[in-house]
């Protein structure tokens, strides 16, 4: 072997060194966690040594390559998280990552027991201060929906613990002998859960996205090469997933239902490729087409609503 090629390799392979050296784990806890940790160890130290209380702390500081690891506790991830630019983009040997470790990322907020009014035999009302599209939950899961066509002239039928959203409001029947205040009752409050602008080979893995009032994972405008595995995404107000323009997604794994209009939007000049994963369609339509492709293990999607 020449002296060239031998030195080409150790070049190489040193460069490949610096690469891997530079990528850290940053760690989350939002329990035990503090933001002014330096977020490089998961179980908080002396000083400043320890994980982060929350994922935007953690990606102010995260360099390009980086890992995000959050830690499960009871209590839900309440934030928006974004990803923009290239210091949170990564490799092909190191992508940037979020790794969820079956967190749940949530957007909802608890509603006030006094908002709740009467307004027909067991049925309650309120009216949210935000637009819609709306979504219920409880106890931190997505509520069962009746729906109700945008011309109705009255509520439908509710059967204890379903709800619905008509002209503006929330309509939810408490079991016999309850109200609405006993309950654990939420509503999709933030906007969305992650959003992806501009980056390049970033990661999402094993993470619920819930309670947002758009979308659970939306990647926005020229994200490439973006991999999502292990994710359920569900209860969010518009979609579960938009691709967005001159974005490249491939989704690996992932739950993708209850979303109110439509489990996967896709806008124009994007491309969508979802494998092994879970698309149910009983809340709304599995995919909504703006000009995008979608490809489901392995085959075209064809057609989608407009």
């Amino acid at each position: 072997m020449s002296k060239m090629i031998r030195f080409a390799i150790f070049v190489f392979l040193s460069l490949g060194s610096i690469s891997f050296a530079s990528a850290r784990d940053l760690f989350v806890d939002n329990m035990q966690g503090n933001d002014r940790n330096d977020g490089l160890k998961a179980e908080t130290a002396s000083g400043d040594k320890g994980p982060k209380k929350t994922i935007s702390a953690a990606l102010q500081v995260a360099l390009s390559g980086d890992r995000i690891v959050l830690k499960k506790n009871d209590e839900p991830y309440r934030e928006c998280v974004t990803l923009y630019g290239e210091r949170r983009s990564g490799s092909n040997l190191a992508p940037f990552t979020i790794q969820g470790n079956g967190a749940t990322l949530d957007g909802t907020a608890p509603i006030a027991k006094d908002a709740w009014t009467h307004t027909e035999a067991g049925v309650f009302g309120f009216q949210p201060t935000m637009a819609g599209p709306h979504k219920l939950f409880l106890n931190d899961k997505p509520a069962e929906r009746v729906a109700v066509e945008p011309e109705a002239k009255k509520l439908p039928e509710l059967k204890p613990l379903q709800w619905c959203a008509w002209r503006g409001a929330i309509f939810f029947r408490p079991e016999e002998g309850k109200l609405p205040g006993d309950y654990n009752l939420t509503q999709a409050s933030l906007q969305t859960g992650v959003t992806l602008y501009h980056v390049d080979r970033a990661s999402i893995e094993d993470l619920t996205v819930q309670g947002f009032r758009v979308d659970g994972v939306a990647a926005a405008n020229s994200a490439t090469n973006v991999y999502l595995a292990g994710l359920t995404l569900r209860g969010n107000g518009r979609s579960g997933l938009s691709a967005g323009p001159s974005s490249t997604l491939r989704v690996d794994g992932c739950l993708i239902g209850d979303n109110a209009q439509s489990q996967v939007l896709s806008m124009v000049n994007s491309a969508t490729s979802i494998r092994n994963s879970n698309l149910p369609d009983g809340s709304a339509p599995v995919w909504i087409n703006r000009g995008g492709r979608l490809e489901v293990d392995g085959k075209q999607a064809e057609g989608g609503l407009k």
